[in-house]
């Protein structure tokens, strides 16, 4: 398993958790990096987390969410109220995002957890649960605002690609979100992101204040390299529901798939994800592609495929998919976006394509050659396992809880991993 080291009991912080999304299972980016960082979290505090559902909440979950928990409340998110809320929140001048995440319940639970705790942090995960760091009995509590990515950022980006009515809500909510993410470093200990372009995004429009880029890591111990057999096919796995994944899908059956079928027949793509959106089921009609959808476990699809394909046209962050790939030794094609915030380094842990010709020639070429693949695979493994184990990237967070945090730096990591590398 990734190791956490546990403080002794006399040194545990309690500390305030506020999750926008159920951490568990971790099989989405969110989730992921939340569940991560309650493990990381509970091996130096007592963590009170405090999360959002919008759907049922299997028991299982919750038996393991309170593993790490001293304290847990899962609070539903009913779709209807939700969505009245966020209407509201943009009449009054506020964002989608602050109205959809606003919960009389979640209120309620806070001001039950103020009065017999007082917290030494707290920590947010996401614009949308900002504001409750600014309730009484929690304001004057060091807090830490882990944004992830730069949510104005994206909905300005949706803004400018679309047209109409839509366009301009996402470009209102953009400028409205950049509002708040300016004024945390007047109260925030800090604000994290997760990787340096994100953090470099926020700095250049953001007031001085403490901001930290925080990679992601990757499961080392549950995606690791197989000896499955391997047939000629290729592999795009995430969410099916959200829009990068929906148009980078599309983008890539238009414009490269026809091609590669034509040089080889034989030839599969899979398409594994939660929620597929009506584009993407559409997509199934094509020869020689395959709509898996939601599985319990994404590991055998991705093992059995020759080539792992990442065709993002828009990214933002840290993409996991690229991560679970390199962990399991997969030779992987990624597009620019899409390794925006990692050092793979293209053509020695990773491939990238742009133009749908390069996609092509890369695809097919790595079809044709097993050796390649495997040596690419091997790359891709080593830099996993010396840039995104979870204990080092979340380091920084011990080190803003106090100094009782220990081991080994990602920038010591990357020195270590570079003076020791050689390209294929």
């Amino acid at each position: 398993m990734n190791g956490f080291k546990t403080v002794p009991n006399q040194l545990c912080l309690d500390v305030l958790y506020l999750v926008h999304r159920l951490p568990y299972p971790p099989d989405k980016g969110d989730r992921i990096r939340a569940f991560h960082l309650l493990r990381y979290l509970s091996s130096q505090a007592r963590v009170h987390l405090a999360c959002f559902a919008d759907e049922v909440v299997p028991e299982e979950s919750i038996a393991t969410l309170r593993r790490y928990c001293a304290r847990l409340a899962i609070v539903p998110l009913k779709s209807k109220s939700r969505w009245f809320r966020a209407l509201r929140s943009v009449v009054m001048g506020g964002t989608v995002t602050e109205g959809a995440f606003s919960s009389p319940e979640l209120h309620s639970v806070l001001e039950e957890w103020t009065r017999g705790t007082r917290f030494d942090a707290a920590f947010a995960s996401s614009s949308g649960m900002v504001s409750y760091l600014q309730k009484e009995g929690i304001r004057h509590v060091p807090s830490i605002v882990d944004l992830v990515d730069v949510d104005s950022e994206k909905w300005l980006e949706y803004g400018q690609a679309g047209r109409g009515p839509r366009a301009w809500l996402y470009r209102l909510e953009g400028r409205r979100l950049r509002r708040l993410e300016q004024q945390l470093p007047r109260w925030a200990r800090a604000v994290t992101l997760v990787s340096e372009p994100e953090a470099d995004i926020y700095r250049g429009f953001c007031a001085a204040g403490a901001v930290e880029a925080i990679t992601n890591g990757v499961d080392l111990d549950h995606f690791q390299p197989t000896e499955a057999v391997t047939d000629e096919s290729c592999v795009f796995v995430g969410a099916l529901d959200y829009r990068p994944n929906v148009e980078g899908a599309c983008w890539f059956c238009r414009e490269v798939w026809p091609e590669v079928r034509r040089q080889r027949p034989a030839a599969r793509l899979r398409l594994v994800g939660r929620r597929p959106a009506v584009q993407v089921q559409r997509l199934a009609r094509l020869p020689g592609v395959e709509l898996v959808g939601q599985v319990p476990d994404v590991r055998p699809h991705i093992a059995r495929s020759a080539v792992v394909v990442v065709p993002l046209q828009i990214a933002r962050g840290v993409q996991n998919k690229v991560l679970e790939a390199l962990a399991m030794a997969k030779a992987t094609v990624a597009s620019p976006a899409a390794l925006t915030g990692l050092k793979a380094r293209p053509g020695v842990e990773v491939l990238t394509a742009s133009t749908p010709a390069e996609w092509i020639e890369t695809v097919t070429r790595l079809f044709r050659d097993a050796k390649a693949r495997a040596q690419l695979g091997l790359a891709g493994r080593a830099y996993a396992e010396q840039f995104h184990r979870w204990e080092t990237c979340l380091e920084p967070f011990g080190r803003l809880l106090g100094p009782h945090a220990e081991g080994p730096s990602v920038a010591q990591a990357e020195q270590e991993f570079l003076a020791g590398s050689h390209a294929l």
